[in-house]
Formats: C-alpha cells, sequence, structure tokens
C-alpha cells in the first residue's frame, strides 16, 4: 500500500512514457471540459492498458456515503456487473480506499465473489487493485483493476496510477461543483420567474376581480351605464394582463448576454431600427462599470423596458441610450425624440377611440422595482425639446484600491 504523501516528481513521471502520455491528454481532457462519463470510459481503455489488467472500473460514493455506485467500466463480464453496480463502501480493500487515499490489493477476491457468488472471482480475475480518487481531505470514490494474474506492478506504474486517480477525483470535484451550480441556477431562475409574474400580472389581476361582482350587481340591477363601464374595466384589464404576459415570456426570452451589458445594449441597437423605425445609438464615456452579473441583468431589464415602451407609445424617430459614470453614481439615460408623456400615444388614441379607458401599465413600476433592489433610483419624465427622458442612477460602492487613493 502506497501512503497518501507519496511525491510525484518529474522525474519519476517522465521515466515512464505511456504512463505520462495518459497523464497529459488527461490533463489537456480536463481543461476542455469534457463529458465526465465519456472521459471516464475512455481513460479507462488506456489505464487498463497501462497496467496490464484485463478490466477496471470506476466507482463513486453515493449521496448517502454508504455505498459506492459503478459509473465507468471496461471489460466487466455483462454478468458481474449486475452485482458490482451497487457495493457497500466498508467492502474490504474497497472500503479503505472510499476511507484513505492509498492504492491497495484486495487480498482476498472471494470476497468480491460472494456478491454474486460468480466463478469471475478467483478464477479468471485473480488479483484486484483499488485506487484512491481523492480531492483535498476528501476520498470521493476508488477506481479498480481487474487482473487475471498473480500480476506485480513496479513502483514506477503505481506511482503514475495514483496521479491518474488525483487527477480523476479533482474531475469529479468539479463536475460536482458544476451540478450545484446549475441546480443553484434553475432554482433562481424559477423563483425569478415566480417575482416577474407576481409583479406583473397579481395587480392587474387583482383589479379585474374587484370589478367582477361591481359587473355582476350592475348586471342583475338592469344598470346598463354602470355595466358597460364596469364590463370595460375588466376587458381593459383582461388586456394588460396579456401584454404584460407577452413582456415576462419576452423577458425569459431575452436572457442576458454572457459577454456582459454592454454587449448585450449593442446587440439590441443593432437590430432596433429592422424592428421598430426608430435609430437607438448607444453612447457609453464610462468603460468600466464593475457592477456585478445580477446588477448587469436588472439594469438591462430597466433599459429594454424603456426600449420597449419607446417602440409601442412614442412614435419617435431617434433613440439614445446614454451611460456615464462618476466616483459617486452610475447613471443611465435613455430618451427619444417621440410624442412624450405628455401627449397621446397612437395606442391611447386607439383604446379612446373605442370607448374603452387607456389601460393601466404597471411596466414603470416594474422598472422603479428593479432599481429599488439595485440601491438605486429610477426618474421618468419630458425631454428638454420634446420626447419622454428615463434616468437610472446607482450609487457607486468604491473598490478597495478606490478608496486607498
Amino acid at each position: 500500500m502506497i501512503p497518501a504523501q507519496t511525491l510525484f516528481t518529474p522525474a519519476t513521471l517522465a521515466s515512464r512514457a505511456d504512463g505520462s502520455s495518459i497523464v497529459s491528454r488527461l490533463v489537456t481532457e480536463l481543461a476542455a471540459g469534457t463529458d465526465l462519463e465519456l472521459l471516464l470510459e475512455r481513460f479507462l481503455v488506456s489505464i487498463v492498458a497501462l497496467a496490464g489488467a484485463q478490466a477496471g472500473a470506476v466507482r463513486l460514493l453515493t449521496d448517502d456515503g454508504q455505498h459506492m455506485r459503478l459509473v465507468a467500466q471496461q471489460g466487466l463480464p455483462a454478468h458481474v456487473l449486475i452485482a458490482e453496480r451497487l457495493v457497500e463502501r466498508d467492502c474490504g480493500m474497497c472500503g479503505i480506499a472510499a476511507d484513505n487515499d492509498v492504492l491497495g490489493w484486495v487480498e482476498d477476491v472471494q470476497s468480491c465473489a460472494r456478491h454474486s457468488n460468480d466463478p469471475y472471482f478467483g478464477q479468471q480475475c485473480r488479483r484486484v487493485l483499488a485506487i484512491s480518487l481523492p480531492h483535498g481531505n476528501q476520498v470521493l470514490g476508488i477506481y479498480n483493476l481487474f487482473f487475471e494474474a498473480d500480476t506485480q506492478i513496479n513502483s514506477q506504474t503505481q506511482t503514475i496510477l495514483r496521479l491518474i486517480g488525483q487527477l480523476l477525483g479533482l474531475t469529479l470535484h468539479n463536475a460536482r461543483i458544476e451540478r450545484e451550480r446549475l441546480r443553484v441556477t434553475v432554482m433562481k431562475e424559477r423563483q425569478e420567474m415566480v417575482n416577474e409574474v407576481h409583479d406583473a400580472l397579481a395587480q392587474t389581476l387583482a383589479y379585474a376581480r374587484m370589478r367582477l361582482p361591481l359587473l355582476h350587481d350592475a348586471m342583475l340591477a338592469h344598470d346598463d351605464e354602470r355595466s358597460l363601464k364596469y364590463f370595460t374595466d375588466v376587458k381593459s384589464a383582461v388586456g394588460e394582463v396579456h401584454d404584460n404576459l407577452r413582456e415576462v415570456m419576452t423577458y425569459f426570452r431575452t436572457r442576458m448576454d454572457p459577454l456582459g451589458l454592454l454587449h448585450a445594449l449593442q446587440g439590441i441597437a443593432d437590430g432596433f431600427f429592422s424592428r421598430t423605425g426608430i435609430t437607438l445609438e448607444i453612447r457609453n464615456s464610462g468603460q468600466n462599470l464593475n457592477l456585478t452579473d445580477e446588477q448587469e441583468v436588472q439594469v438591462f431589464h430597466i433599459i429594454q423596458e424603456a426600449l420597449a415602451n419607446i417602440a409601442k407609445h412614442s412614435m419617435a424617430r431617434r433613440a439614445v441610450v446614454a451611460i456615464d459614470k462618476t466616483p459617486q453614481r452610475l447613471e443611465f439615460v435613455i430618451e427619444d425624440d417621440g410624442l412624450g408623456m405628455a401627449a397621446p400615444s397612437v395606442s391611447t388614441i386607439v383604446t379612446m377611440a373605442t370607448g374603452l379607458a387607456a389601460s393601466t401599465h404597471f411596466g414603470l413600476e416594474i422598472m422603479q422595482s428593479r432599481a429599488q433592489r439595485l440601491g438605486g433610483h429610477l426618474e421618468v419624465g419630458m425631454k428638454d425639446g420634446g420626447g419622454t427622458r428615463v434616468r437610472l442612477v446607482l450609487p457607486m460602492t468604491p473598490t478597495p484600491t478606490e478608496s486607498s487613493v
């Protein structure tokens, strides 16, 4: 058994060219982010050949830590696989390797045969080697090599097998972190979707629900004037819910650009004219915005909502998103040269002509809510010379370098 303190020096690795090649390829595959199961299956072929074994297997500890689960194998007979799919953690040398960072031989292969009463162990397989898959102070699993003869492995090969075990342990650790990251991301997006649906729809639905009993009473009283009014209110609210739901769906389809906020805004600008007939310009005087990923997402959707309102209501020809940064604040200004808030938009005129009340749009409230989450504030008003101006101001938190100047 090789103790955990064994040192892997370049001279030791260079003494075995085929082993060094496997290690080099394994490091390359790890850097490339290759699929874990494919990685294990592929390298078991090389590891089995390097050690002169007839078969190999990789086992991971289950979440409860009570068993070891077979996740990859090469060369094991089909009838043996059934019994080897799940074994107890404390099973002989494999259990020792699962508790400590070691390489050790299974002294009694007949103990392996007791899992299935299969003649494979003791006849076709006469020796089994167990190598830990460690990361830091934790062992995540083991890998086994199965030999058909009373094989001996020299110390150089044992050293390489231990190094491979450490690299595979690193791979398993990274895969576990990635699974947890994906789980957290999914949960976060689900909660975000719940929040968005609530913010966009709840108030309007509550308003429609309060109007329905009034509509019912007016109808029973044969009060046509009140009935028409409450019907108009409900119809307007349902239309608002429909519009807001489409906005929420668009929000979750148009996710944040992985290259960052500035790249995402330029992407909107590139296709804005073809979609809306409005020229959109991005003016940025603050190159390093120093925003977190979450902050960039919130700012992006505030600007996206402001631009959606310009496209739907302003009848503008030009719009600008201007970004300015000082040591105290970060400012985003969205302006257009359209009708402005005081003049009725086309959608409002059409609504009034059809006898419906102008809809109550909750997009501004959602924008305000986002700004508050960022610790900033949002201003909406008329622009000098005509048009609308939306201004988002965020306080800047000095970086350690800035604060020390």
